[in-house]
């Protein structure tokens, strides 16, 4: 009978090792899948970033470039004018 006790208490402490350990595993789980949410909204704050740096940079560099661009749409290049002056 004293055999059969220590078994059943082998048993039970087995038991509540494994649920120690299913519940260890459930909280890691759960701190990767925070960690995996975390880390993508951080990469989607980085590409926005980004992205407007780039925005910005490509306004910049367009806006110096962009008064040439209009003056040959409206007719005001160099050339036209010049052959205004002389025709």
């Amino acid at each position: 009978m004293a055999t059969q006790w220590h078994g059943i208490q082998q048993l039970l402490q087995v038991e509540k090792r494994a649920a120690k350990v299913s519940e260890a595993r459930k909280r890691k789980n759960l701190r990767l899948k925070q960690a995996k949410e975390e880390a993508q909204a951080e990469i989607e704050q980085y590409i926005l970033r980004r992205e407007r740096e780039f925005k910005t940079k490509e306004a910049a560099a367009l806006g110096s470039h962009g008064g040439y661009s209009s003056e040959v749409k409206k007719g005001d290049h160099p050339l036209e004018l010049l052959r205004a002056e002389q025709g």
